[in-house]
C-alpha cells in the first residue's frame, strides 16, 4: 500500500492507494477514526453505484447501519437541488454527529458529499474513496462546494477529510474520455511545482490504451504529493494554493459558457493551459515551447483551441467573475518559468486578443 500524508493546519491525515482497497474501507476506517462511529452514509452516482457500491457497503460487514443515496450522474448533480436531496436523505435516516460520509465517485460525488458533511449539523466527519483520475485532484485539500448558475463551485466551504481511499483498479472502468479529463489536472501538477515529473509523463504516457497499474499507482503518488505539498503550505487558498488553478480560469468560463457537461472539466482546463502559456510567454518574454506541449496534449486526444461558438465578451466576464477576480479584474496563474508559478492582474484587451487567436477555424461541435 503507498501512502500519502497530507499534513493540513487544520487537520492531518493520509491518502492510501492501493488496489481492491474499496473492500477494506469499513476495516481501515475502524483503525483511522478513533472515535467511535454511530452510521454510513454513502453517497455515490448512477455510474459507479451499479460497479462499486455493494463493494464499499459489505466492507463495513454489517456492524453498524449503513444507508446509501445515489445521484445522477454528472456536473449537473453538483447543484442546489440535489444537496437538498442529499441533505433530506440524511435527515431522514437520522444521521448525527457522530455519523461518517462515505463520498464515493468522481469530483462531482466529492465535492458535493463534502459540501453536504460539511454543513449537516455544522459539520460531520467524511472520508473519499474516488473512483475517477479526476478525483485525485479534488478528493485532496478540503476544498467542497456545488455550483450556482452565475459560476462553478461558487458556493462552498473548506472541510478536510478524515482519510482518502484510492483503489486504482476503478479507474479501468472509465472511458477514455474521463481518463483524459483526469489527467489534465495531472499534468498540471508538473507544470507549476515539478518539471521533472512532467517530462516523466510526457515520456511515458503516450495513451490512455491500458496504462500498467503500477505505472498509475506511480502517477498518482507523484502527482498527490504535489498536492500534498501545496496545501501544507496554504491551506485556505490565501497564497501558492491559487496556483493549482493554472489553466482553470478560461478553463471554467468555457465550461460555464458551454453549458456544465458539454465538454469535461480536464478538456476545458487542457485548453486553459495551453492559453495561460501562451500568455506568460507573452507577459514574461520567455519561451516555454508551447508548441512541444501543445503537441502533446493533442496526441493524447485533447483540443487546445476554443470553441469558435462562444463569444468573447461573456468569456471575458466569466473570467472577471472568477473566484480569484477582485473589482471585476482578470487575475491568472502565469508562469515565470517551469515551476514558477505567479498570480498576475491581465488586462481585458489582451485577454480578448489572445482568445480570438486561439479560438477553432471551424466549429466541429
Amino acid at each position: 500500500m503507498k501512502l500519502v500524508p497530507i499534513e493540513a493546519k487544520s487537520k492531518s491525515y493520509n491518502v492510501y492507494i492501493e488496489a481492491r482497497i474499496r473492500h477494506k474501507v469499513g476495516q481501515l476506517l475502524e483503525e483511522i477514526v478513533t472515535e467511535a462511529f454511530s452510521s454510513i452514509f454513502v453517497i455515490t452516482d448512477s455510474v459507479v453505484a451499479p460497479l462499486y457500491l455493494n463493494d464499499v457497503v459489505g466492507s463495513f460487514q454489517n456492524k453498524l447501519p449503513i444507508y446509501t443515496e445515489v445521484i445522477p450522474s454528472g456536473e449537473s448533480s453538483k447543484s442546489f437541488a440535489t444537496y437538498e436531496q442529499v441533505m433530506t436523505k440524511a435527515l431522514e435516516c437520522g444521521l448525527d454527529r457522530k455519523s461518517v460520509i462515505v463520498a464515493l465517485g468522481g469530483g462531482v460525488v466529492g465535492d458535493l458529499a463534502g459540501f453536504v458533511a460539511s454543513t449537516y449539523m455544522r459539520g460531520i466527519r467524511f472520508v473519499q474513496v474516488p473512483t475517477t483520475l479526476l478525483a485525485h485532484d479534488s478528493s485532496v485539500g478540503g476544498k467542497v462546494a456545488i455550483n450556482h448558475a452565475l459560476g462553478k463551485n461558487m458556493v462552498g466551504s473548506f472541510h478536510q477529510p478524515d482519510a482518502v481511499f484510492y483503489d486504482p483498479e476503478t479507474l479501468y472502468s472509465l472511458p477514455e474520455r474521463e481518463w483524459r479529463s483526469g489527467f489534465a489536472e495531472v499534468i498540471k501538477h508538473g507544470f507549476i511545482r515539478n518539471q521533472d515529473f512532467l517530462q516523466w509523463l510526457q515520456g511515458e504516457v503516450k495513451s490512455f490504451d491500458q496504462l500498467p497499474v503500477e505505472q498509475v499507482i506511480n502517477l498518482l503518488e507523484r502527482s498527490l504529493a504535489v498536492k500534498a505539498n501545496i496545501v501544507a503550505e496554504d491551506e485556505r487558498e490565501s497564497g501558492v494554493r491559487a496556483y493549482l488553478n493554472f489553466g482553470h480560469t478560461l478553463g471554467h468560463a468555457i465550461e460555464s459558457e458551454l453549458g456544465y457537461g458539454a465538454i469535461t472539466h480536464g478538456e476545458a482546463v487542457a485548453i486553459g493551459m495551453i492559453f495561460a502559456l501562451k500568455l506568460s510567454e507573452t507577459m514574461f518574454e520567455i519561451d516555454l515551447h508551447v508548441k512541444q506541449h501543445e503537441n502533446w496534449f493533442q496526441r493524447l486526444g485533447y483540443k487546445t483551441t476554443i470553441p469558435n461558438k462562444l463569444n468573447v465578451n461573456k468569456l471575458i466576464g466569466k473570467m472577471q467573475s472568477d473566484k480569484k477576480a477582485e473589482a471585476g479584474s482578470i487575475r491568472m496563474v502565469l508562469l515565470q518559468g517551469m515551476e514558477k508559478a505567479t498570480m498576475l492582474e491581465i488586462p481585458p484587451s489582451m485577454i480578448e486578443q489572445l482568445i480570438a487567436e486561439q479560438m477553432e477555424v471551424d466549429d466541429v461541435g
